[in-house]
């Protein structure tokens, strides 16, 4: 049985999170590139790339960056641009070499998709790919804020879709389960996500035993820092 984000991100997952577009990508790349530097040259891996918002940006400043994502849909939505710089591969069994990057960066909560485990073992293998003083920027969900403003129910109708997300906190994961209509025809399908909710002192813990240092945290895209009871986002920024 095929995990839930080997058949999730799709067309339909493009429409739902089609306001997560260029001009966020834009901000949120200048935002990195000032806190972090060294992400602007060398080779820097966009891991989890999708159909490359991010990578297109960080491009325009780092010609060497380029992206691996598992989804053939998302990366067949990618620019003509980046044909030639982009990977088809699991997060999971990295088909690079150690010791090679200068940069990984981790966009819009591609992290916590696996057991603790499969994701202590994640942040490991991240940290064996990157160069003596590399980069790590992590963007996940604030763990507080998930918690305490999560919308039970909603339904939203999108380009065609009508979609009924009902979510909840289980365990350690935030789980997601969607009911997709599509109203031209009455077909409907069900997708789950679930995602490990980690607190940032979680994160930063995990990547200080596989070698790497946390140097800043954000809270959006913007730059602004990190306030836990405020900030949209958990941006973690790390050196080996």
């Amino acid at each position: 049985m095929s995990e839930w984000f080997e058949d999730w991100f799709d067309e339909d997952y493009v429409v739902l999170y089609a306001h997560r577009d260029a001009t966020e990508a834009t901000q949120a790349v200048a935002t990195a590139l000032r806190a972090a530097p060294s992400l602007a040259s060398g080779p820097v891996l966009d891991l989890g790339c999708g159909s490359g918002r991010h990578l297109m940006e960080l491009r325009q400043t780092n010609p060497e960056a380029f992206g691996l994502d598992l989804s053939p849909a998302l990366l067949r939505r990618s620019p003509e641009a980046l044909r030639g710089h982009l990977l088809r591969g699991d997060m999971r069994r990295l088909p690079l070499k150690e010791g090679r990057l200068s940069g990984v960066c981790m966009w819009f909560t591609p992290f916590g998709y696996f057991d603790d485990g499969a994701n202590r073992q994640l942040m490991s293998n991240i940290c064996r790919l990157l160069r003596p003083g590399g980069t790590l920027l992590l963007d996940f969900m604030n763990a507080r804020m998930v918690r305490d403003q999560l919308v039970p129910e909603d339904v939203v109708e999108r380009r065609g879709l009508r979609v009924r997300s009902r979510r909840s906190i289980e365990g350690a994961c935030v789980v997601k389960r969607m009911r997709i209509e599509r109203l031209a025809t009455g077909e409907t399908r069900e997708v789950t996500e679930s995602v490990r909710i980690y607190e940032p002192d979680e994160l930063i813990e995990m990547a200080s035993e596989c070698g790497l240092t946390a140097f800043r945290a954000l809270g959006d895209y913007a730059g602004s820092p990190f306030c836990d009871r405020v900030s949209a986002r958990w941006i973690g920024l790390f050196h080996l």
